[in-house]
């Protein structure tokens, strides 16, 4: 197998669905985003002890295709651009304006052309088993898979309403408002945004992010709307339901886990969080950076995705096992946002802090947490956490993706490109928007996974100079209430743990 090609992975796996998103990076950290299509729904192997066909590859492995997964016009997505076939080619057509592109050579009609890769199916000769390779990408070496996942997955039921006679444990109502708001109706992605952030309702807010993706995906929102001068403005802090803020306590007192519904609990209250730190990033951001690609807009709405399926999964554990304490019932804290509004200003913080030092901890912690539930016979928790663990490790890749990617636009303004600047400067801004030690133990193969190599995070601490971050104080409490802040965020030990 040459060197110029690119391990995806075995056959068999791409059986399960007929798109998939695949993200490499090469060993100078660029990345490429791009989509699997299997277009043949024959799903036939091909096996050994199988005489006739022995030598004779299945028809699907002929209709494998892989290109780049935003176009070229403008940036829109194609995961779920429609196929179309003629009689001497299958075309991908762009649900934005209708441009298509050749799966095999790239080309469109209207003379623009996107980047295909050849793929090859190859029988592994240590094993025996079939295997899907591409191309590599030219611009890099050693390019690996850090992402490969169905275009569509399916989300959790919602969690059944607890019993009527536990009024005082209810949870939150459902929302009246509708899903699209009947007057003045968002139009641009950084419209969605600022409203999923001002909804309260966490039902809602998750189908409200279930329906700006759909839409952004599909091409009913064809704006991202972050160069526009009547851009709206993210809040400085999400907003709650009076309920949710009621229970709202001190860190240091939900720190304990006791028991599987308290954990799960906390869970939940962390991926409602992470719902808006992936909308707050396009928002506060988005019209800071109006030099972004459209593929940065595609990875935090897969993210905002993501956490919304994460939150309603953990929900529905939630119920099943403790139907008289649903979301909303227990104590809660919102540590998370502090290093959220600590980071507003500074892009290349917020990715450091959140996704970088946050989210990577989740990596470390989440084994911990996933072997707790299977001690306690709690499989189908333990299935939730491991597609949660999953899709984690693809959330720090993103934020070491756009991280490196705004590092080498300040580097290319300044006039020169050095790589092995990026670590010193994650390191740098850690030094400036952390308060304390990063400690292990660290899950050093998922963290490489996602770019991260303990250059990154060995011997890092953060040392934080209050006054620094919020200007001169005038008072002494001002100060004190900075401090607390910071306090919290070295008590909260990134909300996974035990």
């Amino acid at each position: 197998m040459s060197s110029s090609r690119v391990l995806i992975c075995s056959a068999s796996r791409l059986l399960t669905h007929f798109r998939f998103l695949l993200t490499l990076r090469s060993e100078e950290g660029k990345y490429h985003g791009l989509i699997v299509f299997r277009l043949s729904t024959n799903n036939g192997l091909s096996t050994s002890d199988d005489t006739e066909t022995e030598n004779r590859s299945p028809e699907w492995y002929k209709q494998l295709y892989v290109m780049e997964s935003t176009c070229p016009h403008l940036g829109a997505e194609m995961t779920h651009a429609d196929i179309e076939e003629y009689e001497d080619s299958v075309v991908a057509v762009c649900p934005w304006h209708r441009y298509d592109f050749d799966l095999k050579t790239g080309k469109s009609e209207t003379g623009l052309q996107t980047c295909t890769y050849p793929v090859h199916v190859e029988s592994d000769p240590t094993d025996g088993i079939d295997k899907v390779y591409m191309d590599a990408p030219s611009d890099g070496s050693n390019w690996r898979v850090v992402e490969l996942r169905p275009v569509s997955e399916e989300f959790a039921d919602p969690p059944p309403p607890p019993p009527e006679a536990q009024e005082t444990s209810r949870a939150p109502q459902e929302s009246d408002e509708p899903v699209v708001p009947f007057e003045n109706p968002p139009k641009t992605l950084m419209e969605w945004a600022v409203l999923i952030l001002n909804t309260p309702n966490p039902t809602l807010k998750v189908e409200r992010t279930r329906y700006a993706v759909q839409a952004w995906r599909t091409g009913k929102i064809t704006s991202i709307g972050n160069k526009s001068v009547n851009t709206p403005k993210p809040p400085e802090v999400p907003t709650r339901e009076a309920q949710y803020l009621k229970n709202t306590v001190d860190p240091g007192k939900v720190m304990k886990r006791k028991n599987r519904a308290v954990m799960l609990h906390a869970l939940a209250n962390i991926e409602q969080w992470a719902i808006d730190l992936a909308w707050d990033i396009m928002a506060r951001f988005g019209p800071m950076h109006r030099d972004l690609p459209p593929a940065f807009f595609s990875d935090f709405t897969k993210m905002a995705l993501d956490e919304s399926k994460h939150f309603t999964l953990l929900c529905a554990r939630l119920s099943a096992i403790s139907p008289s304490t649903p979301y909303g019932t227990m104590p809660v804290h919102a540590s998370l946002w502090d290093s959220a509004s600590l980071t507003s200003k500074s892009f290349r913080a917020r990715l450091a802090i959140i996704h970088l030092v946050h989210e990577a901890r989740g990596l470390d912690v989440n084994p911990a947490t996933i072997e707790r539930f299977r001690k306690a016979n709690d499989t189908e928790t333990v299935k939730v956490m491991e597609i949660i663990h999953a899709d984690e490790v693809t959330h720090v890749t993103a934020g070491h993706r756009w991280f490196v990617w705004i590092c080498e636009q300040e580097m290319k303004a300044k006039g020169a490109v050095n790589g092995g600047d990026i670590v010193k400067i994650f390191r740098e801004e850690v030094r400036k928007y952390w308060l304390g030690e990063i400690k292990g133990p660290f899950n050093k193969e998922d963290r490489e996974k996602a770019g991260l190599s303990p250059e990154f995070y060995e011997d890092l601490r953060g040392e934080m100079e209050i006054e620094r971050k919020y200007g001169n104080t005038n008072g002494h409490e001002q100060e004190a209430s900075i401090k607390d802040v910071t306090q919290n965020l070295a008590r909260v030990k990134i909300e996974y743990e035990s």
